[in-house]
């Protein structure tokens, strides 16, 4: 006999970014709370509006199954005494289990006997287990939460009526001031107080009520209304996920509509249209067939078709007033000019401890030029450069942005090139902030990519100067996204940075240009170096990659983060070679003994008059051929080269000690085999290596 099990958490609206995830949340705990109580059961169906959290328990077990257990006591000499009487040890363990000393058996363990039982535990009824779940519900975790009237318990929003049945029964407990009930409500507008008669009912008694409380069948019904309206007047519609989620969260009983703006607001940039329209009104922006956008937009109100002319009318008059104001600030902003709005940066404070937007300004100008050398930029990228590092900040201060925050650099690209600056600095201004995300999109030009890399290294650095460093969660100002977004764009370009060396080059830069103010940003370069080099590890990770592997690659002096990408596509390819194990232990073994080794500093040369035996001679000129054109040669054919050197190695290591009696003999096998080591050593710390 199974039954059906209904918990639902009645709430004040929750944010639409939170309902989904406390969904999964209760769902997942409820299956840990009936797997902890070895109650067996079949799906847990889950459900969520913007006002309840629900699942409902399929097939739950009547009760636990019985168990017939031996558990095990003390040990036969601490239960008898010397006359052969149970003591009070045996006597307890015995009254602990529910039985008598005449109950008790001997097993041994392990040579030694010990007291045992027989006991029998009956299977615990799920109406008496189910009250437990109350626990649940108090456990739950939220991004954020509130306490409401002389309550002690934090919650996302108020809790106003819990439903706990199994079957027609009412599971009995009470959460604060509130009894669990059979009775839960339907829309907050259209429907009224609901009684359960089962809790099969749930689904289609919030139906019936306006209250589709399946997430994806509120959004599949949406999409079905959005395509509708799309077929009906020929439009189309570009429906984003994350919108639709969130429109599916804001709503109990979807009802799609259409309403229009004036024509003359589409010489407002689309951009500004789409932002007044996705992000601050939740609608759903659309395009006529030839792509251009259309004067309509689509929203869905949380209710049925009634009044819906009146809804259409309030939803366009709220858009309106927000496309006068993007009016407004659109010729306002085209008052003035470029210069005028980098002025103005002057009074905006990059961060209090740091300094501000033109003094950030300058040093990330200082990290782009000196980029741009090693980049090898022609003569006119580097002067599309220069000029977008000069202002690339400037909408910050334009009214539009200033309104809607999310279009900052898109306004900067528009109002640039509106003012006459190149298609190329324009664009600059607008990739500068890319990717916005971990793996967001990526600039597409050359000039937008280094100074996408530019801005983000001058924050990263400039934040770590003044002891703003990102610990386990905390990264209030993005820096972890920002350094992944440098890794991505250098593995895009193929471009090589050793920031080893890079960092101080650009302290030496900004010292030589005023740049650096008075903060100290040479105490901190290590640490920056292994926070990117974290950035490549988090990368490799998501692409599969083995922990030794990782280790292996970012174990280096030279922090180079697509050299460690590269080299570790480069060792998982060639894992599978038959002669693998064996070339890796022969490079492995030159790295361990030169690690050793404590080489005099007028040891700078190997000295071939020195060798004795024919092996020494044949590495010795196998290296120099290697060495010859080693770093022109592409990262797969190095590797290859030194596998290559495994008979040579072990040859080597057979036919000589490396710890000779003769200092200068053994300090010239030492240098021969640093010279190896230094070319090994490029492809990371191959002793992290598990070869198999």
């Amino acid at each position: 006999m199974t039954h059906s099990f209904l918990l639902e958490i009645g709430l004040e609206e929750m944010p639409a970014h939170v309902v989904t995830p406390a969904m999964e949340q209760l769902k997942q705990r409820v299956i840990n709370f009936l797997d902890a109580n070895n109650l067996k059961h079949g799906t847990v169906e889950p459900f969520a509006t913007p006002r309840r959290l629900a699942v409902l328990v399929h097939e739950l077990a009547n009760q636990q199954p019985d168990q017939d257990l031996e558990v095990k006591g003390p040990a036969k000499k601490i239960a008898v005494d010397e006359q052969n009487h149970w003591t009070k040890a045996a006597e307890g363990f015995a009254r602990g289990q529910g039985v008598s000393v005449q109950d008790i058996f001997f097993q041994p363990v392990k040579g030694t006997d010990y007291v045992y039982i027989k006991k029998h535990i009956a299977g615990q009824q799920a109406a008496d287990i189910l009250p437990g779940i109350k626990d649940v519900i108090t456990a739950m975790t939220f991004p954020t939460r509130m306490r409401w009237n002389k309550y002690k318990l934090e919650y996302i929003r108020p809790i106003h009526w819990v439903v706990a049945l199994l079957d027609h029964e009412v599971i009995n407990f009470q959460l604060l001031n509130i009894h669990t009930s059979n009775q839960t409500w339907g829309h907050r507008f259209l429907g009224s107080q609901i009684t359960l008669a089962q809790a099969t009912d749930y689904q289609q008694a919030l139906a019936d009520d306006f209250v589709i409380a399946d997430p994806q069948e509120r959004q599949h019904l949406i999409e079905e209304q959005l395509q509708s309206l799309a077929q009906q007047h020929h439009w189309q519609i570009e429906i984003d996920p994350e919108l639709l989620e969130e429109v599916t969260n804001l709503v109990e009983y979807p009802t799609a509509f259409a309403g229009h703006f004036d024509p003359k607001y589409l010489q407002i940039p689309e951009e500004v249209l789409i932002t007044s329209m996705k992000d601050n009104q939740r609608y759903f922006y659309v395009r006529e067939q030839d792509d251009k956008l259309a004067p309509y937009f689509i929203g869905v109100r949380n209710g049925n078709q009634q009044h819906l002319d009146q809804v259409i009318a309030g939803n366009e008059k709220v858009l309106v007033a927000r496309l006068e104001d993007a009016a407004f600030f659109f010729q306002e902003d085209q008052k003035h000019d470029i210069n005028y709005y980098v002025h103005q940066l002057e009074n905006v404070t990059f961060h209090d401890k740091i300094g501000s937007m033109t003094e950030k300004m300058a040093r990330t100008k200082t990290i782009a030029l000196l980029l741009a050398q090693k980049f090898n930029l022609t003569a006119e990228e580097q002067q599309n450069l220069q000029r977008a590092a000069d202002i690339y900040k400037f909408d910050l201060v334009t009214d539009m942005v200033g309104e809607f925050a999310e279009l900052q650099g898109v306004m900067g690209e528009k109002y640039a090139l509106k003012f006459g600056e190149t298609p190329a600095v324009a664009q600059a201004i607008r990739e500068h902030y890319l990717p916005t995300s971990a793996e967001g999109a990526l600039p597409q030009s050359t000039v937008g990519q280094v100074l996408a890399l530019a801005n983000k290294l001058d924050s990263i650095m400039s934040f770590f100067a003044v002891d703003l460093i990102p610990n386990g969660s905390n990264d209030p100002y993005s820096l972890r996204r920002q350094a992944t977004g440098i890794v991505r764009i250098l593995e895009k370009k193929h471009w090589h940075l050793d920031f080893n060396q890079l960092q101080p080059q650009i302290i030496a830069a900004w010292q030589q240009t005023g740049a650096q103010k008075q903060l100290d940003y040479h105490k901190h370069v290590s640490e920056v170096n292994e926070f990117l080099t974290e950035r490549v590890r988090q990368l490799l990770l998501q692409s599969q990659v083995a922990h030794d592997l990782i280790a292996t690659v970012t174990t280096t002096t030279i922090i180079d983060p697509v050299a460690m990408l590269q080299h570790a596509q480069v060792l998982q390819a060639h894992q599978a070679d038959s002669q693998f194990k064996e070339d890796i232990e022969a490079l492995t073994r030159v790295l361990r003994i030169t690690a050793k080794a404590a080489l005099p500093i007028t040891q700078v040369a190997v000295n071939p008059k020195l060798f004795e035996t024919a092996s020494e001679q044949q590495l010795y000129q196998e290296v120099q051929q290697l060495a010859a054109d080693f770093a022109q040669r592409d990262n797969d054919q190095q590797l290859q080269g030194l596998l290559a050197l495994q008979p040579t190695i072990t040859k080597y290591f057979d036919d000589n000690m490396i710890n000779a009696a003769d200092d200068q003999i053994r300090y010239n096998r030492l240098r021969q085999l640093q010279q190896l080591a230094q070319m090994i050593q490029v492809f990371g710390d191959l002793t992290q290596l598990i070869v198999k």
